[in-house]
């Protein structure tokens, strides 16, 4: 049984979706179609008018390409974070020969929203202004839903472009996807689909600051995916797309608000499963997402995950870097968020425990 916060669990429905013969993406209007409708459907799920767009790679491709297409060398830009993920954009801005100015909070607290305010005053008064922010809406590896909003706030009030890691977070939460200029999405995380292709909403800004950036590569801009009338960049993933279609479909036909209140029961349930067991949140639960737990039980995450998975056939996840052995993950998203799910796995982290 996986519970790991991504790759998720795959649906039947989903598999069988991608077993089917696939029309040939180069030639047959039946891809187009169904691209079409996928991005649509998207559109939806991100609860935007903004385009959407589903290359073919990974959902760090993503991350690296809004900063390929968006960032020449010289540019300075503003990343912002708690987790790895906000550092990880601080390190793509340096490979592009951008200047990364890194706004830093401790892993387990929010967003330094001062700091973020000095730093873009300051910028502004010496005449360098920051064009572009970077944020991370879920830190998978914390389990922690950073609040948007003022954020976003500060960043329209000195105009400055945005890009949202929301990999983790996409279809299992609200975003606000219209105030965001690039908000990136995966398969694999709440949608339950297989690992391949990423997702994302872009505003008419980005798409006009990307027209006057020189590309620096083909698979890593965005750009050339604005209109895909004439085909695609590059052979598309065709038998990703029909899976990624058919689990995109499932969540519309269930409402996407309905998706949203079954991935709170979940973490609901999870977290109070765990504090029965004496198990408190990475980070406070005020600021946990509801699409994956992290416990936190240091020293002890690696031996745990192993005995639920050799006593009990349950695969979790620990965190990364400093904290792999003091992070229990439980992903409760997508095709897992499910109440029913959870009591399973609990019981199997009980039962070590005891």
């Amino acid at each position: 049984m996986l519970f790991t916060p991504g790759p998720t669990a795959v649906a039947p429905e989903v598999r069988e979706a991608m077993a089917k013969p696939q029309p040939n993406s180069a030639v047959q209007s039946e891809f187009t179609d169904l691209y079409d409708q996928l991005c649509e459907n998207l559109q939806a799920v991100y609860g935007t008018d903004h385009d959407v767009i589903v290359p073919g790679g990974e959902g760090i491709l993503g991350l690296e390409a809004a900063i390929a297409s968006l960032v020449a060398p010289g540019d300075r830009v503003l990343c912002i974070s708690n987790g790895i993920y906000g550092d990880g954009f601080a390190d793509f801005v340096v490979d592009y020969g951008g200047e990364a100015n890194l706004v830093s909070a401790p892993y387990d607290a929010g967003y330094d929203l001062d700091a973020i305010e000095d730093t873009l005053a300051a910028a502004a008064e010496a005449g360098e202004p920051l064009g572009l922010a970077t944020l991370v809406h879920c830190e998978t590896p914390t389990g922690t839903l950073n609040d948007l909003s003022p954020v976003l706030d500060l960043l329209e009030e000195y105009d400055v472009l945005s890009v949202v890691d929301a990999v983790s977070s996409l279809g299992g939460t609200p975003i606000p996807t219209d105030r965001i200029d690039i908000c990136l999405g995966a398969s694999q995380k709440c949608f339950s689909a297989p690992p391949g292709l990423t997702t994302a909403a872009v505003s008419d800004r980005a798409w006009e600051a990307m027209e006057h950036r020189e590309p620096t590569s083909l698979y890593t801009n965005l750009l050339p995916w604005r209109d895909t009338t004439d085909g695609f960049p590059y052979t598309h993933l065709n038998a990703n797309v029909a899976a990624l279609a058919e689990a995109v479909s499932q969540v519309r036909t269930e409402g996407v608000e309905n998706a949203y209140d079954r991935h709170e029961r979940a973490a609901e349930r999870c977290r109070q499963r765990g504090r029965e067991l004496g198990l408190s949140t990475y980070p406070d639960e005020k600021r946990a997402s509801p699409t994956v737990t992290a416990f936190h039980v240091p020293g002890e995450a690696e031996r745990i995950q192993q005995r639920v998975e050799s006593d009990h056939d349950i695969i979790l996840a620990t965190s990364l870097g400093d904290l792999a052995d003091d992070i229990l993950r439980v992903g409760h998203m997508g095709y897992n968020a499910d109440t029913e799910k959870v009591d399973r796995v609990m019981d199997a982290v009980g039962d070590v425990i005891a």
